[in-house]
């Protein structure tokens, strides 16, 4: 069993765009759930691939760039702890 890099993203965000940043998270390829909680953080997404510089240049580049993102916290899984 090859094991993949997975990664928890909270996502803070402005204020009545959580449903347009779900639909443009969706669309990205390693991300496998996206689901709008409440609490201190407003969207929690689920990211998973093949190598840990692809799910940090994703987190990066794309999720943290998304229009109307204000802030994320990324909680990183922990390779035979699953």
């Amino acid at each position: 069993m090859k094991l993949m890099a997975t990664a928890f993203v909270l996502v803070n965000c402005e204020l009545g765009s959580e449903v347009d940043i779900i639909s443009q998270l969706k669309k990205l390829e390693i991300v496998k759930e996206v689901h709008g909680i409440f609490g201190a953080y407003d969207i929690l997404v689920k990211v998973e691939t093949d190598t840990l510089e692809n799910l940090r240049d994703t987190i990066t580049w794309k999720i943290r760039k998304t229009n109307k993102i204000i802030s994320t916290l990324t909680l990183m899984g922990i390779d035979g702890q699953t």
